[in-house]
């Protein structure tokens, strides 16, 4: 593994040479403070793992490419989004979507970072099945159908309670009052999105989404890194790592790779390894590293637990508490009616519990505690009435998905309620506002506000 750490290690010395305008002036060599190396260092690991994590730690060589990731943003991404002051965001826009929907050919004079990115998205790793990833996304869809809806909004949150990783989103000042509500939709409709029927192949809108992400986080890299006086490198290292975006994409992988463990098994059986492989290329897409995208059980465990294992523990309720709260008390539904509000109820509720279900008390209280989003008895009456409805739907759809003639009609029915959930989500509005970055003070970056409309 030495070769593959020094691999990772001149990745990321490379991003100064490939993009110096935006990693020109970090110190790609040093070590962020949120790293945490150190057996005294409190980690977003949970105490009763310590014995784990000092073992972890002792793999040198393991924690030093965990540490070079740190460091590693998404070249090909952060290139193309660094011809912003020359072309203006909305041109790159056109032109990445113009790609994604028609191929690079159609596009004259195409810059050669757009030639780059989109090649990257269309190589194909050895690994790709295509037809167990779409197995894996029609298993997936009877959860996202039913339950995700549900319980997107403590999902959502889970990625605040640490401040090294939850500043990026805070310092772009799109989570503040009722724009929290518009981030929640377009998170829940990337991951919808992505596993509709053959969404993920080459012209599928789950790629276009994929590459649509990918170049609104590298955005954000390039605002932080050359406008922001709040970002320092030495303590956050990169804004939105490729790493930080692992734990998320592979939730589904992650449930299932618990369960195998549970059974006291090294492998999956067919189903889990089809939402395993689902996972993994719905991440490669978005420009995670193979190595971070384990097909085994314990392969999956170990990543997670080396992500959070070396994540430094911090709480800030300025970044994390507020960024909470706004979430868990914006109003999601496009309309005001009855039958809307009684949802925005519901879901609310339900998200409460289920997220303090996520993060359960510890020596500081539960997390929800902290932040202020803490469940009531009225909370938990809505989760337990909203789970007696959801089981049933969960259970009919996974037993009949086993079932050759059914699961063909119940998968219909699957793909009609996800594109009515999509309408209902709304068009992804990527936005760029480089004034939340500067704290007001001009820049001759460009400050267009980019609208994304992907055809369903």
């Amino acid at each position: 593994m030495r070769d593959l750490t020094l691999e990772i290690q001149n990745k990321v010395l490379s991003q100064a040479h490939l993009i110096p305008s935006l990693y020109g002036r970090v110190d790609l060599n040093s070590v962020p403070f949120r790293f945490a190396a150190s057996v005294n260092d409190e980690s977003a690991l949970p105490s009763r793992q310590r014995d784990r994590r000092i073992t972890m730690l002792k793999d040198i060589d393991r924690v030093e490419r965990y540490c070079a990731y740190t460091m590693l943003g998404d070249s090909v991404a952060d290139a193309y989004a660094a011809l912003s002051p020359d072309y203006g965001f909305r041109n790159l826009i056109d032109m990445l979507t113009a790609a994604c929907e028609k191929g690079i050919e159609s596009i004259p004079d195409a810059p050669p970072e757009l030639v780059s990115f989109i090649k990257e998205m269309e190589t194909i790793p050895e690994w790709l099945d295509m037809q167990l990833v779409e197995k894996g996304a029609r298993i997936t869809r009877i959860h996202m159908g039913i339950q995700v809806p549900f319980v997107i909004r403590g999902v959502f949150i889970s990625t605040f309670i640490n401040k090294y990783s939850g500043l990026p989103m805070a310092l772009t000042g799109t989570l503040a009052g009722q724009s929290s509500a518009r981030r929640i939709q377009e998170t829940s409709s990337f991951f919808t999105t992505a596993c509709l029927p053959r969404a993920l192949e080459r012209f599928g809108v789950g790629f276009r989404a994929a590459a649509m992400v990918r170049l609104m986080h590298s955005m954000v890299r390039f605002n932080l890194l050359t406008n922001s006086k709040r970002w320092d490198p030495a303590i956050y290292g990169i804004p939105i790592p490729q790493i930080d975006q692992m734990p998320a994409g592979m939730v589904p992988a992650l449930l299932v790779a618990r369960r195998a463990i549970r059974r006291k098994s090294r492998k999956f059986n067919p189903r889990e390894r089809a939402i395993v492989e689902f996972c993994r290329y719905q991440s490669y897409l978005l420009g995670l590293p193979e190595e971070l995208l384990p097909a085994t059980p314990e392969g999956i465990i170990e990543v997670i637990m080396t992500y959070f294992g070396t994540l430094r523990d911090g709480y800030d309720d300025a970044t994390c508490g507020a960024l909470a709260r706004a979430t868990m008390e914006a109003y999601r539904p496009k309309d005001r009616r009855l039958r809307s509000r009684i949802y925005n109820s519901l879901e609310r509720s339900f998200s409460r519990v289920y997220f303090e279900r996520l993060f359960p008390g510890s020596g500081k209280g539960s997390m929800a505690k902290q932040m202020g989003i803490e469940s009531t008895i009225s909370d938990y009456v809505r989760f337990f009435l909203v789970a007696m409805y959801l089981a049933p739907q969960v259970t009919l759809h996974l037993i009949v998905s086993r079932i050759p003639i059914l699961s063909v009609v119940a998968d219909k029915v699957l793909v009609r309620k996800i594109n009515k959930l999509l309408v209902g989500y709304g068009h992804a509005e990527y936005t760029t506002d480089v004034a939340q970055y500067t704290d007001g003070n001009n820049t001759s970056v460009t400050t267009d506000v980019a609208k994304v409309v992907a055809t369903r």
